[in-house]
């Protein structure tokens, strides 16, 4: 009998040609990678996010110098502008020299800040760092310009400004790519805040010059009354975006007695000036009405600049706890997909074992069968009187319930009928050898006869 060919297994890369272990490993695999990648994903988006709010934070570290550098530098303006309108006398100009050296020291802290945040900005705000580098370069030649020469007060004040206004554009660059509601609002809550000082600071030294000559000329009485309703502008800015307790930190900072009566001051300039009257009725309580308003706004422009600090702080503790939270987040992450990983690799181990342990039993367990265990009994039952059901046929040795189990029982039932038939062929194979014997000892007994009656034949 010629054995029959297996069919053809196909091609090695088909997936019934795949070992289970291959099989169970790639189960596993699949959606396991894609956790892995969604959660690295989520990794990815947490150091981002912190990365973010970190240059955040050093953002709001620079453009805090940068409120420092503004507000000493529109007091030097102001000390310029002043120091101009008395036709540059020797009373001031000490005072300017000593402003000089502040602006000088903030300066050095500014662009010392600058480099280390410089990263962190974005491309615009890097060309406004750089034009800043330029106008700080300027300020020498500025400030020879202003003593040297007859420079007017309002030219003075432009020239300053020009500066202060590229100090603030830089501003713009603070909460940028945050989503964080608090930040974005807090941000322009700070930048209106900042401008409504400058706007302040200039009318100081606007009003100071004009005090100085009893009058103002025309385009610093239109300068001046374009930073009043700047300034206005900013603080209704300001209260749109600010929240109630900024809102209210704002109201109880920006007021005081001396807030008042600058304000007072501004007012009656204008009602002045509009009546073609001398400014030097502006207060007539007093004398020194001059030092009166220069005192009184400067208390303002510290006043807002208080509030300016106090959202510079709350942007950067905000954003340091956002930092913060997304570093642990991420790390939470990280340990959330590395025991992902661990318990998957456990679990496909001990699933391949559960299922390769027995089905390399049961495999081998067939082979003996096939090539042992059955031959023998086979020549048990040929070469002795022994029956089947005398035999002990050895079970496989897979005792679960699943489908491995039910197909080594399935084998044990094929063994015992393979044993069955074995036998049923050896008693077969008896009865014919015993009916050969019968037929051979009839035909002896009628040779024997054959002979005797052939022996007497002879004999008679």
């Amino acid at each position: 009998m010629q054995p029959a060919h297996p069919p053809k297994a196909g091609s090695p890369f088909a997936l019934r040609n795949w070992r289970v272990r291959t099989r169970l490993i790639a189960l596993i695999a699949i959606p396991t990678l894609v956790a892995v990648v969604l959660g690295a994903l989520r990794v990815t988006t947490s150091i981002n996010s912190a990365q973010q709010y970190q240059d955040i934070s050093s953002v709001g570290t620079l453009v805090a110098q940068l409120g420092e550098l503004s507000r000493d530098l529109g007091l030097e303006r102001d000390l310029a502008t002043r120091h101009v309108a008395t036709n540059r006398g020797a009373s001031d100009e000490q005072r300017l020299k000593s402003q000089h050296e502040i602006v000088d020291k903030r300066i050095a802290s500014t662009l010392e800040a600058g480099k280390k945040s410089e990263t962190s900005l974005s491309d615009l705000g890097r060309k406004s760092l750089d034009h800043i580098r330029i106008r700080l370069g300027q300020i020498p030649t500025m400030r020879k310009a202003v003593a040297e020469t007859k420079l007017g007060p309002l030219p003075t004040s432009e020239k300053y400004s020009e500066v202060i206004a590229e100090l603030l554009q830089l501003y713009d660059e603070l909460g940028q790519g945050s989503t964080d509601e608090e930040i974005i609002a807090t941000s322009a809550a700070l930048r209106a805040v900042a401008r409504a000082e400058e706007e302040a600071s200039k009318q100081r030294g606007l009003l100071t010059s004009a005090l100085i000559r009893g009058s103002f000329e025309e385009p610093e009485y239109n300068a001046f009354l374009d930073a009043r309703s700047r300034r206005n502008s900013e603080r209704d800015s300001f209260r749109a975006v600010a929240t109630p307790a900024q809102r209210q930190f704002y109201d109880n900072t920006v007021a005081s007695l001396k807030i008042g009566r600058a304000e007072f001051y501004a007012s009656r300039a204008v009602l002045l000036h509009n009546a073609n009257q001398s400014l030097r009725r502006l207060d007539t309580s007093t004398r020194d009405d001059t030092d009166q308003w220069f005192q009184s706004i400067t208390e303002t422009v510290e006043r807002l600049h208080t509030v300016q600090k106090s959202l510079s702080e709350q942007i950067a503790t905000r954003s340091a706890d956002i930092a913060s939270s997304d570093r642990q987040l991420a790390a939470i992450n990280i340990g959330v997909v590395v025991g992902l990983l661990v318990l998957v690799l456990a679990i496909t181990a001990l699933m391949a074992g559960s299922l390769v342990r027995p089905l390399r039993r049961l495999r081998s367990d067939a082979l003996k069968i096939a090539g042992q265990t059955l031959p023998d009994l086979v020549r048990q039952l040929r070469n002795t009187d022994v029956s089947p059901e005398q035999l002990q046929v050895p079970p496989i040795e897979v005792n679960s319930k699943d489908e491995i189990g039910e197909v080594a029982r399935a084998f044990d039932e094929v063994h015992r009928e393979a044993v069955r038939l074995a036998g049923e062929e050896s008693r077969l194979r008896s009865n014919v050898n015993a009916m050969f014997v019968n037929l051979s000892r009839r035909s002896q007994t009628l040779v024997e006869r054959q002979i005797t009656l052939i022996d007497g034949l002879e004999q008679g």
